[in-house]
């Protein structure tokens, strides 16, 4: 195949609509992240937060290949999954507040996004805290014929946990159709993944279930969305559950406030590279003509003031009333 007949091949994986829309969800979750820091830090918003940027193509790649009645779990960095799934940004930003208008009731903050009316069961404080989560909707979808998948979203960290090798176990043993991907930003916490993994490659581990597994680049969104698209598929005929291990980056460190030491200045510099995410998929939309760098500027700046809007929004909303502290802790039968 020539190298223009390759391009071509190339350009046809993504249709103009799902072009605008992988771009326009990459930007909304960096934009997001972005004034989440800064209302972070300047008290607008909640004392902490784990943020994603950088590693958005993980995030927008997968879920670009979900509908609403799809399920995914996600982890203590689940802006961008909860985004990505179609979350609403003003009660997602509302619950990074505490707000009564959060999608939580201003419960939950940014350790436990949640909407259920989008498929997203939630974000875990607990470290591999979704996994277990993500077979029991797999098996829920299986037994009712439903049709839909779940994606198991998990860092690095969580493939030494337990739970995680009972998830892939379960899953595989059972066909369910749930597909594990694994957002490995080379860091749990503030430990190189090296030093805490005997496993070369976190996909390899996928062999001991039976499973396929397969190492990709993270930070291009195009391979994303075919590797995941393919598992997903697979899924969702049946054939049972996939490891996908994304190699990518965190921009920021395990909180807003890591000053990150323990990176070389090469890794801290990373974003500022063509192989960041964002720079990287505008460089393949302006190659294959998909979009034109007005569309993407216009996009832009309709997320910003988007953002600036739901960001408001959190700020004016009021917090939940007292007599709401035992609403929702116990099930009424």
């Amino acid at each position: 195949m020539s190298n223009t007949q390759t391009q071509q091949t190339q350009a046809n994986i993504l249709s103009a609509e799902k072009t605008r829309w992988i771009y326009r969800k990459m930007v909304e979750i960096r934009k997001f992240e972005e004034a989440v820091i800064k209302g972070t830090r300047n008290g607008s918003l909640g004392p902490f937060a784990h943020t994603s940027d950088g590693q958005e193509a993980v995030a927008v790649g997968t879920c670009a290949h979900l509908n609403e009645k799809d399920y995914i779990t996600s982890t203590h960095r689940g802006h961008g999954h909860s985004i990505a799934k179609g979350g609403d940004l003003n009660t997602l930003m509302a619950e990074m507040a505490g707000k009564a208008t959060g999608c939580d009731k201003g419960k939950g903050g940014s350790l436990h996004l949640a909407d259920l009316t989008k498929g997203n069961i939630g974000a875990n404080g607990v470290v591999g805290g979704g996994l277990p989560i993500a077979c029991g909707a797999g098996l829920t979808a299986k037994l009712t014929k439903s049709g839909a998948v779940t994606v198991a979203f998990f860092g690095d960290g969580a493939n030494n946990q337990g739970v995680f090798h009972e998830a892939l176990n379960l899953a595989a043993i059972w066909k369910l159709p749930v597909v594990f991907v694994c957002e490995n930003n080379k860091y749990g916490e503030y430990t190189w993944n090296g030093y805490a993994t005997a496993a070369t490659k976190i996909s390899d581990r996928a062999a001991g279930y039976n499973i396929p597994g397969k190492t990709i680049n993270g930070n291009d969104v195009v391979e994303v969305y075919q590797t995941v698209g393919e598992a997903i598929e697979r899924a969702r005929n049946g054939e049972g559950p996939s490891l996908i291990e994304c190699e990518t980056f965190r921009i920021q460190g395990h909180g807003i406030s890591d000053p990150q030491i323990y990176k070389t200045e090469e890794e801290k510099q990373l974003h500022l590279t063509d192989e960041e995410c964002i720079k990287k998929f505008k460089s393949y939309v302006t190659k294959h003509q998909l979009l034109s760098d007005k569309e993407m500027s216009e996009i832009d700046q309709s997320i910003e003031d988007t953002v600036e809007k739901a960001l408001q929004f959190a700020i004016n909303s009021p917090y939940p009333d007292a007599k709401e502290l035992y609403t929702d802790v116990y099930v009424s039968y």
